[in-house]
């Protein structure tokens, strides 16, 4: 079989997505906007087969890795063979697969014999009632409604929430830097460099990806915004960013509901991404009350 690398084209996003709408695993990596955003933080190459398309990345340390492929559920055994075969005949490596559902997982039968199967917290996709989120209704959401009450006594006539595109890419990318410095000691901070660039590219593409971007402002000054967009297959919001001045009781709650409410008000569920291993993410994360957590796996051949 021959390989024919491609890279990641923006003139390919219909073609890409009809890859990844062959299988919905309701995973933030099943999210095509994230992987062109992340791009340049996480160079990815692929290529086709006549089952669907195979993932080949490499990290910054050298080392080859993969992910779920994107093709139909009956076909995920076939195209696992063809990335292991690629891995062992070409690049003569042990094939290494990250962020494997497991939906997938248990769709391949994975032989414990053969491979080394690792369950990966860090990774797992929180995923929540979008109607919950946009009211914040009921015991459970009891204090999130405190802080949205008090966010809105406290800044009474001097906010206003509002949608934003390319055209505010002059307070976005600023806000972002002011963000940025009190996250100097985590691993957030040394992410957020990349990530202002993959923000940068969807506004300067904002034709070609399908998303809103929400903005608040107190006093017209910017003070938060998030990116959302929705795949209609799984009624599902993906959330990559949500940022906001964290000085600022009830902002993210107010940011959170009322950018359903007016970008997505329909929406059932809603994607708010992982935790990426961090202890007040977690807790935050948890604090929203997900229904339920998108497991994911690394697989790594014996």
């Amino acid at each position: 079989m021959e390989y024919h690398l491609k890279e990641i084209k923006l003139e390919d996003y219909d073609l890409l997505q009809s890859y990844y709408n062959l299988r919905r695993p309701e995973t933030a990596d099943s999210n095509l906007m994230a992987l062109y955003m992340w791009k340049e933080q996480y160079p990815t190459q692929y290529f086709l087969t006549e089952q669907g398309l195979i993932w080949v990345a490499k990290s910054s340390d050298g080392q080859y890795y993969t992910s779920v492929p994107c093709c139909k559920n009956e076909d995920l055994k076939t195209c696992f063979s063809q990335a292991e075969t690629y891995f062992n005949d070409v690049l003569k490596k042990k094939l290494t697969m990250y962020l494997v559902d497991r939906g997938a997982l248990e769709q391949l039968g994975i032989s414990e014999e053969q491979y080394v199967i690792i369950p990966d917290r860090t990774y797992a996709d929180y995923v929540y009632d979008a109607e919950k989120l946009r009211q914040f209704s009921g015991k459970k959401y009891h204090g999130k409604k405190n802080h949205l009450n008090a966010f809105r006594r406290e800044y009474e006539g001097r906010y206003r929430f509002a949608f934003l595109d390319s055209k505010n890419e002059g307070e976005i990318l600023p806000f972002l830097q002011e963000w940025k410095k009190g996250k100097e000691h985590t691993k957030e901070h040394e992410l957020i460099d990349s990530e202002i660039q993959g923000i940068r590219y969807l506004l300067e593409h904002e034709n070609t990806f399908s998303y809103r971007i929400g903005g608040v402002y107190i006093d017209e000054k910017l003070q938060g915004f998030t990116i959302g967009n929705y795949c209609e297959i799984e009624d599902m919001v993906y959330i990559p960013v949500e940022k906001a001045n964290p000085n600022i009781r009830g902002l993210y709650q107010y940011l959170c509901s009322e950018f359903l409410k007016e970008a997505f008000p329909n929406a059932g569920k809603v994607n708010r991404e992982d935790d990426m291993g961090l202890e007040g993410l977690r807790k935050s994360k948890l604090s929203y009350h997900p229904i339920y957590l998108v497991e994911k796996y690394t697989i790594i051949q014996k």
